[in-house]
């Protein structure tokens, strides 16, 4: 503000100066009009003087004021820029506590969820190889079979008493069955052979095109309906076993599959009477054959039964009859005891009258007979 006063105040002294030249220039008339306007614009000076010092007043105390105002809105933003901070300090103070305990908190959370992988990871690697191993087991006939055997033999265990069944029996034709059920006739024994035709499974499995597909059903086909005319002509012996027998296939997966798309295979096995089982539909024959057993030892028993029945009949009959005896002894003790009391009645009663003579009484009273004692209750 001050510099634009002092620019007013060089302007009019430019102004003042030039109206003084246009005056001397116009000849010396114009001197008394050039010391009107040189007054004037003394007079003008002092007021622009006085008011620009007026001025410069003004703007000093303005310029206090402001500067106090602006040393109190400095000192109140520099409190709030302290207060913001040590807010901001406090609560990043705080956030990083947090976030300390998060981070150990999941760092610990990963340390059980590693030590969990890594026992994981220990148990696939055991279970990889026993995957190799059983893959080394399944691709050995052999061993195959071994394998179908003993899981058949776990199941006939545990469903069936040891008198029920056999492992290994040898027929009259001199061919030996993986198991033989000891049912009674009818139906007689059945004979349960194990089965794993795995390498036609794994190619029926493993075609890539309908071509590959069909052939490998072929063999598929044909390697089930050999293992069924084998069962059927060396298992089913007429006199000897069932007329039928079991072939067992240690997979439900191949099971599935023959069910599901080779039903005709499925029905040719049915005419031969070789019923085919998975290790489910064996357990529940089994616990039908063991159902039978049991009812066929309950029908064994049942001629034991009847004879201890006729034997427990007899020996009620001799145990009424001695109560009847027992009885009639009772009725005559009661009847020996009654004849007793009366005899000591009458007795008491001749005592009496003797007793009445010797003190001079009426003996007509004393013969008058007293009432017997009433007699045991129940005699």
């Amino acid at each position: 503000m001050v510099g634009i006063v002092w620019m007013i105040v060089a302007v009019l002294a430019l102004l003042a100066i030039l109206a003084a030249f246009v005056i001397l220039a116009r000849g010396r008339g114009g001197q008394t009009e050039l010391d009107r306007v040189l007054g004037d614009l003394g007079r003008t000076q002092a007021e622009l003087g006085g008011r620009m010092a007026q001025m410069a007043e003004t703007a000093a105390s303005s310029q206090a004021a402001l500067s106090e105002r602006l040393q109190a809105q400095e000192r109140a933003l520099s409190r709030t820029v302290e207060e913001r901070l040590a807010d901001m300090a406090k609560r990043l103070e705080e956030g990083l506590q947090q976030s300390s305990q998060r981070q150990t908190t999941t760092l610990h959370d990963l340390r059980e969820r590693l030590a969990v992988i890594d026992a994981a990871q220990k148990t696939i690697t055991e279970l990889s190889a026993q995957v190799v191993s059983l893959q080394d087991v399944l691709s050995n006939k052999q061993a195959r079979g071994a394998f179908g055997e003993v899981q058949l033999a776990d199941l006939v265990r545990a469903a069936l008493p040891p008198s029920a069944y056999a492992f290994q029996e040898t027929l009259s034709g001199g061919r030996r069955v993986d198991c033989l059920l000891k049912l009674p006739n009818p139906p007689g024994p059945i004979a349960v052979d194990a089965k794993f035709p795995l390498e036609s499974w794994h190619a029926l499995r493993q075609a890539r095109d309908d071509g590959e597909r069909v052939a490998a059903g072929r063999a598929f086909s044909a390697a089930i309906l050999k293992h069924v005319k084998d069962i059927a002509d060396r298992y089913i012996i007429p006199g000897e076993t069932a007329e039928s027998a079991l072939m067992f296939l240690p997979s439900e997966a191949i099971y599935a599959e023959l069910h599901a798309s080779f039903p005709e295979v499925v029905e040719k096995s049915y005419r031969a009477r070789v019923w085919i089982v998975s290790p489910t539909t064996l357990m529940a024959t089994l616990n039908t054959i063991r159902a039978v057993l049991k009812d066929a030892r309950m029908r064994e028993q049942a001629g034991v039964i009847q004879t201890e029945v006729r034997l427990l009949l007899d020996d009620i009959g001799r145990l009424d009859d001695r109560v009847t005896n027992l009885d009639k002894h009772f009725n005559q003790a009661a009847e020996d005891i009654r004849q007793i009391r009366i005899s000591s009645a009458k007795v008491t009663r001749r005592a009496e009258n003797i007793e009445a003579v010797q003190l001079g009484e009426d003996p007509g009273e004393a013969a008058i007979e007293k009432p017997a004692p009433p007699a045991l209750p129940g005699l």
